[in-house]
């Protein structure tokens, strides 16, 4: 039996320092900062790393709005998208994510692409 991906980029501690880098990455982005005023950052970087897990195959589920109700309200833009996906991408290449794995990941956030710009 092969390791999940989750279980092949280090389990949760990892998941963890990956959010906390991409949404570094997502707040200090002008274009970005923006859709998260108000935003209760504690609970969504906890809803981040329940999706980075649960995309990952690890031992959670993910128990957030469904993608297109969550962003529903803030007109998200396609190049919106793309700059969040490109923090993610790095987010996971600087905290040790090999190719495959981010490819991987990277292949189920895209597939949420059109519930998130509402299409």
């Amino acid at each position: 039996m092969t390791d999940s991906v989750y279980e092949e980029i280090g389990g949760k501690a990892a998941v963890e320092a990956v959010v906390e880098d991409f949404y570094d990455r997502v707040l200090s982005d002008d274009r970005l900062v923006g859709f998260f005023d108000g935003t209760d950052m504690a609970e969504l970087r906890a809803h981040q790393v329940q999706f980075i897990s649960a995309v990952a195959g690890g031992p959670m589920t993910y128990s957030g709005d469904e993608m297109r109700d969550a962003h529903r309200h803030l007109d998200i833009r396609e190049a919106d998208f793309e700059a969040v996906g490109t923090h993610l991408e790095r987010a996971l290449r600087e905290n040790g994510v090999d190719e495959a794995n981010i490819a991987a990941i990277m292949d189920e956030v895209s597939a949420l692409e059109d519930p998130i710009l509402g299409r």
